[in-house]
């Protein structure tokens, strides 16, 4: 995250915080001591190159040179308070972008729409789902604070040189990539599993169950406690093992596209290990089975696999009203298990027929 705030103070963010947080807004006693380092009119070194700044202030660049505008502000960029604020902004702002154009290219390009026909989705789904997602992606932002203050104040693994020229550099990223599929998809089988003990789903996991049959927009729809605990392991991965900071930015953003993917409702391939979109809908329909994120591996170990039916593969059996209402028949037996009669869902048809 480091890499994506620095280009961020760059062309931006240090002017905002220069001209909000000016550093003349410091007592004089203040800006006098200050003064034997920068020129407060300009913001530059006096008479020095940039490197010497970072002695100063506790801060290198990695890949930008500093501008007339980095020392301008009474917060500095490795300032605590300023590292929050633009942590919680921008990364609200990432979540909800990368949320709301990845779901939409899924409801244009892949969704299934004959769903909306299901006898259990849900009046008005689609904004419901919007709602809950925009609602919960900033508390979980803020939840995750923490972490994202441990990696950028070197408290992790992470790292950036590595020759990608090299057969050593090459695998060391692959099984970096591999390590971080399996790290996290078993610690979120865990946390998933845990997520349906009786009083933690009532509690947290409810709402996301919330979605019988689901849309790519229901990927992010989560209680916020929820959706934060989901993505612990992928924070705690770095700061366990070394992990380049590049492959971790694009790890971070595949993250959110399986999201969505496992939510939209094609189901390209019966695939026995990958863990797509045909397991997840099992799991909104059947509740207790297919907890993994990736692939299926400690679902099967942990007896909690349950196969996807076949009729989800036949283009015209998977929208039938006749394997609907089998679906109904089965869901409702195990909905009444897990959440009683407490159902306050209001469907747009009371039946499947």
């Amino acid at each position: 995250m480091d890499l994506l705030l620095e280009v961020c103070d760059t062309y931006l963010l240090d002017y905002v915080y220069g001209k909000v947080f000016p550093v003349n807004m410091l007592p004089s006693s203040v800006t006098n001591s200050v003064g034997q380092f920068l020129d407060l009119n300009t913001g530059n070194l006096n008479g020095t190159a940039a490197k010497p700044a970072g002695d100063v202030y506790g801060y290198e660049p990695f890949l930008l040179e500093f501008t007339d505008y980095t020392f301008q502000s009474i917060f500095p960029r490795y300032n605590l308070f300023r590292e929050t604020l633009t942590m919680f902004v921008l990364m609200t702002i990432f979540g909800w972008a990368l949320y709301f154009s990845v779901a939409t290219m899924s409801y244009l390009f892949v969704f299934d729409k004959a769903v909306f026909n299901h006898p259990r989705y849900l009046k008005n789904q689609m904004s419901l789902e919007m709602k809950q997602a925009f609602s919960a992606i900033p508390v979980m932002v803020l939840l995750t604070i923490p972490w994202f203050l441990f990696e950028l104040n070197g408290y992790s693994k992470l790292y950036l040189d590595i020759d990608y020229k090299s057969w050593a550099g090459i695998r060391q990223l692959a099984f970096e990539v591999i390590s971080f599929i399996m790290f996290t998809d078993c610690l979120i089988y865990l946390v998933h599993r845990w997520l349906h003990w009786p009083r933690v789903y009532r509690a947290l996991h409810k709402p996301h169950h919330k979605w019988l049959v689901t849309t790519p927009y229901a990927s992010h729809a989560f209680h916020p406690v929820d959706g934060y605990m989901q993505s612990v392991p992928y924070h705690l991965y770095p700061m366990i093992f070394p992990l380049q900071k590049i492959s971790y930015l694009i790890l971070f953003t595949f993250v959110n596209f399986w999201t969505v993917m496992i939510h939209d409702g094609e189901y390209l391939a019966n695939d026995p290990v990958i863990n797509g979109a045909a397991c997840h809908t099992v799991h909104h329909l059947y509740f207790n089975y297919n907890y993994g994120q990736f692939t299926t591996l400690w679902d099967r170990l942990g007896g909690s696999y349950r196969e996807p039916d076949q009729e989800l593969f036949n283009k015209s059996l998977k929208k039938s009203k006749q394997t609907w209402e089998i679906q109904v028949e089965k869901m409702e037996a195990i909905k009444q298990e897990v959440e009683g009669d407490c159902d306050d869902r209001v469907y747009v048809t009371t039946k499947a027929s």
